[in-house]
């Protein structure tokens, strides 16, 4: 089959692999029909994620088709199409049992296109199968669920429910890419008084616009700081969401929050950043991170079936499995593509019951 392979540091190729087969009982082998490229992706690329080791396929989110499993799966079947989780349960540890499978201690957490072979090629392995994948109900398409793997309830759990984001709050999101966005939208959930979006790009902060945000700062041409104050009353925001991994914003979320507010970093860190103590300590803050556990992705699986959440807008381009090196391209030149999330196909999509009959009435 082909797969996007990591071969080390700034080093990539499409490659024809052994397919993958099952290792374990609780093992699902799944035809991946559409897959996308995530920022993480990016950073593995870039040596931020050592773990990674060269020879390993890429990618840890996708939509697809159930082709096989193990003895021991139970509540899967050949044909079901399903969303493959970018986080892995064993369902027993301690973590899993508490809800906090992103730790998962069993053999799951963040393992594909992580420690094991991930889900940019033909055919991925799932571990922990029951645990691991989520049915799609037939009505929804790839578009509206692919994005339930990781971005939405990434900045859904690590960002506005640990942000405790609530009803009144200034919230102010550092970053406008596809994890900011995600913010935004799950932020709105909460009908806060305001969203300011923060970023450097005037492109990403017409696409927050578009998403929902209320108020937008071009970090460089304005004073971030000095316009949160502004808006604020001089207090500062109540909740701020670091959402892109570098020291500068994780930096600029502690100096935009108000006495007794919250940093939520969701951004992945690739290099120290610093933190201001002395004049964190008197004000009464709370900082957190973690990694994605997606115990939320039923209820935002709910909220899109339901029509209350749509984020099919972040599907901007589209390739071909076989189109992946220049995908990864289009990608990582967001600046100038304006590429939010590219959708990889390896098989034909999906299509809406009424969009296929339709489909079969034309031809």
């Amino acid at each position: 089959m082909r797969a996007l392979v990591y071969h080390g540091p700034g080093e990539r190729s499409l490659d024809a692999v052994p397919d993958p087969q099952l290792a374990a009982p609780t093992d699902a082998v799944v035809r991946i029909d559409t897959s996308t490229i995530c920022g993480t992706d990016l950073h593995i690329l870039k040596g931020d994620v050592p773990e990674v080791r060269p020879a390993t396929i890429l990618g840890h989110e996708a939509v697809g088709t159930v082709v096989e499993t193990g003895s021991a799966v139970t509540t899967l079947a050949e044909g079901d199409r399903v969303l493959v989780s970018c986080i892995t349960a064993c369902g027993r540890c301690r973590f899993c049992k508490e809800g906090h499978y992103g730790l998962c201690t069993g053999g799951g957490g963040w393992i594909l296109g992580h420690t094991i072979d991930g889900l940019q090629a033909e055919y991925a392995r799932i571990p922990f199968a029951d645990t691991s994948v989520h049915h799609v109900p037939d009505e929804l398409t790839d578009d509206q669920v692919l994005f339930l793997a990781d971005i939405l309830p990434t900045s859904y759990e690590v960002g506005v429910l640990a942000g405790r984001v609530k009803p009144g709050d200034v919230v102010a999101i550092v970053g406008a890419g596809p994890i900011g966005l995600a913010a935004i939208l799950t932020a709105k959930l909460f009908t806060p008084a305001m969203i300011v979006a923060i970023d450097l790009s005037p492109a990403r902060l017409a696409k927050a616009l578009d998403f929902g945000a209320d108020v937008v700062i071009e970090n460089g041409s304005e004073n971030a700081f000095a316009r949160i104050m502004e808006l604020t009353d001089g207090l500062g925001a109540d909740v701020a969401i670091e959402a892109v991994g570098v020291p500068e914003t994780f930096e600029l979320c502690t100096e935009l929050i108000r006495p007794g507010g919250r940093v939520a970093n969701v951004g992945v860190h690739g290099h120290p950043a610093t933190l201001h103590l002395e004049k964190l300590w008197i004000k009464d803050v709370t900082i957190t991170t973690g990694l994605v556990d997606t115990f939320t992705t039923p209820e935002l699986m709910k909220l899109i079936a339901g029509g209350r959440l749509d984020p099919t807008p972040f599907a901007t381009h589209r390739f071909e499995l076989g189109e992946a090196m220049e995908a990864y391209d289009v990608f990582a030149d967001a600046g100038t593509t304006h590429a939010l999330k590219v959708v990889l196909t390896g098989h034909p999509v999906h299509l809406p019951a009424a969009a296929a009959k339709e489909a079969v009435a034309v031809s």
